[in-house]
């Protein structure tokens, strides 16, 4: 794991964890936000153990980032386990509106009593958890139909917890994305470095761009090859992920004095163009 991985972590995890189980008692249930591109590394390990037994709606968001083939994979992995999960897209609006009917049949049993005792109409108040610039403000927005949370394409921007109104009967209750405090797989962290969940400039840039160089030449060979001219992908296949990556620099004109490449250009336009979908629609982790 690299170190910079491990010292990066912000002190608010702990607090927004307390915070979590302090509000648990006021909501009807939770929304878990994970990266449809990684969604085993996006998921906190620890949040089943903050919510208890409250109902979990599961969104995947940047989904139409996501490769369609593994979004199938991981829809029919869910259902089979038995839980429910949306593949949704807070840019584009993709899946939103099935948000508010996925909530209510979650708590079915709990608007029956309310519907008995004559309580109609009642809001509904739900939290949402996820780890750092997945999107969670965005959805915010949607839902509640303007700008109510601060949206950056940055992790951490959301510090504190806030009560957000929507036109769905249904109060969000928006949390701080948080981390946590250990990873037990290095590729966890390295998955989290390349979608952008821990922030680039506590990063070494270029490694993380070479890690997911390595990554993309395995499970998107042929996409990598398209976007970057590469031509055929066999020819490189004795090449370490570092000299691809140069020759990514490269065959984009991105050079120095003496003809040698500018590698900071090259990490910072390949994680720009994976992250903006440009190379194309890909997942790295499947169920």
């Amino acid at each position: 794991m690299p170190s910079e991985l491990i010292q990066w972590f912000p002190g608010h995890m702990a607090k927004t964890r307390r915070m979590m189980k302090e509000m648990l008692p006021q909501v009807d249930a939770v929304i878990e936000i994970l990266d449809a591109r990684i969604p085993i590394s996006s998921k906190n390990p620890e949040l089943h153990k903050i919510v208890g037994n409250k109902p979990v709606l599961t969104l995947f968001s940047k989904s139409t980032l996501a490769d369609p083939e593994s979004i199938s994979r991981w829809k029919r992995y869910y259902e089979k386990e038995g839980k429910t999960c949306l593949f949704i897209d807070s840019s584009s609006g993709a899946g939103i509106n099935e948000i508010p009917d996925k909530i209510r049949g979650l708590l079915s049993e709990k608007l029956a009593r309310y519907e008995n005792k004559g309580m109609t109409g009642k809001t509904l108040r739900v939290m949402i958890a996820g780890i750092p610039n997945v999107g969670k403000s965005s959805l915010i927005n949607r839902l509640a139909g303007g700008k109510r949370a601060k949206v950056e394409d940055r992790p951490g921007v959301t510090r504190d917890k806030q009560w957000i109104t929507t036109k769905y009967g249904i109060e969000l209750l928006d949390t701080p994305g948080v981390l946590w405090p250990k990873f037990e797989d290095q590729t966890v962290g390295e998955n989290l470095a390349v979608t952008g969940a821990i922030r680039d400039e506590i990063l070494d840039q270029e490694r993380i761009a070479i890690i997911l160089c390595g990554r993309l030449r395995k499970k998107y060979p042929e996409l990598l090859s398209a976007r970057y001219k590469l031509g055929d992908m066999s020819q490189y296949e004795d090449m370490i992920d570092y000299d691809l990556f140069e020759t990514i620099g490269r065959k984009r004109g991105f050079l120095i004095s003496g003809g040698e490449v500018n590698t900071e250009r090259t990490a910072v336009m390949l994680l720009d163009e994976f992250r903006g979908g440009k190379i194309g629609r890909m997942t790295l982790e499947e169920p």
